[in-house]
């Protein structure tokens, strides 16, 4: 038979093995090297609205930053033509569009799911600084002789353009049509055009390469701009955690700096 102060030490001592057998089982299983203390680790690839390059690029590095282990890839373009490659397959993990009308699209053919807006953006027109003194307003884009380069209408910087110039009764023939904003914005930087309609955010990126000139608000338009997760993804995990990200007080800074707007 154990004394009294025997079953003390014995008890004493499974209390203290059992708390080392758990403490070792803890740290037997430590979290992928590198892998986010939020969810994933590896490569996140995400289709963007080219609209979006800037300040998607910061918060990139940013989201790199605060999830060691990760890598994020972006493919930037029309967000219409990135609906079409999800659609049909492309290796994407997540799609940021420009427009509700393309995610739409994408969502109705069950290629992403669980669609949040995270950011809005309105028209704006740059102008080259050799023709600074020629547009004040949107009347003047229609003045002859000027040339005035949009956005392809299928895209969502062409359908704000399209809704802009109706609104405000201004009827013009663009001297060329750009696959997306940033290739129209192009134009204007190039010589090409003299002036462009544009988002406010890439003539902001533009900085002294344009001059902005803004549309009033009773006839200019806003896109909204929605983020989901593609249902193909291979990475959903670390999908769904680039998506917070975005949707985050740290992607909502990283946005307000380029200056979108909130959803």
């Amino acid at each position: 038979m154990f004394s009294s102060r025997a079953r003390v030490l014995a008890l004493s001592v499974g209390v203290a093995l059992t708390a080392t057998a758990c403490s070792s089982k803890s740290s037997a299983a430590p979290s992928l090297p590198g892998a986010s203390a939020t969810g994933g680790s590896g490569t996140v690839t995400v289709y963007a609205a080219s609209s979006l390059t800037a300040a998607f690029t910061a918060l990139g590095k940013q989201f790199e930053a605060d999830h060691p282990g990760t890598k994020v890839v972006f493919s930037f373009g029309a967000s219409s033509a990135l609906a079409q490659q999800i659609i049909a397959g492309a290796p994407a993990d997540v799609f940021a569009s420009a427009s509700a009308a393309n995610m739409t699209q994408v969502t109705d053919a069950k290629a992403a799911g669980d669609v949040k807006p995270f950011a809005t953006n309105v028209a704006e027109i740059a102008v080259a600084p050799a023709a600074a003194a020629k547009v004040h307003s949107l009347a003047d884009l229609a003045a002859p002789g000027l040339k005035v380069a949009l956005c392809q209408q299928q895209v969502p910087c062409g359908a704000l353009a399209h809704t802009v110039l109706t609104k405000a009764k201004v009827t013009l023939t663009p001297v060329t049509e750009g696959l997306d904003v940033k290739s129209t914005l192009a134009y204007v930087t190039n010589g090409s055009a003299d002036a462009a309609i544009v988002y406010v955010t890439d003539v902001k990126a533009a900085g002294s390469a344009v001059t902005g000139v803004e549309i009033p608000a009773d006839v200019n338009a806003t896109t909204s701009y929605p983020i989901g997760v593609v249902t193909t993804t291979k990475n959903a995990t670390l999908a769904r955690t680039f998506e917070d990200y975005v949707l985050s007080p740290a992607g909502r800074g990283a946005l307000t700096a380029a200056g979108f707007g909130a959803p």
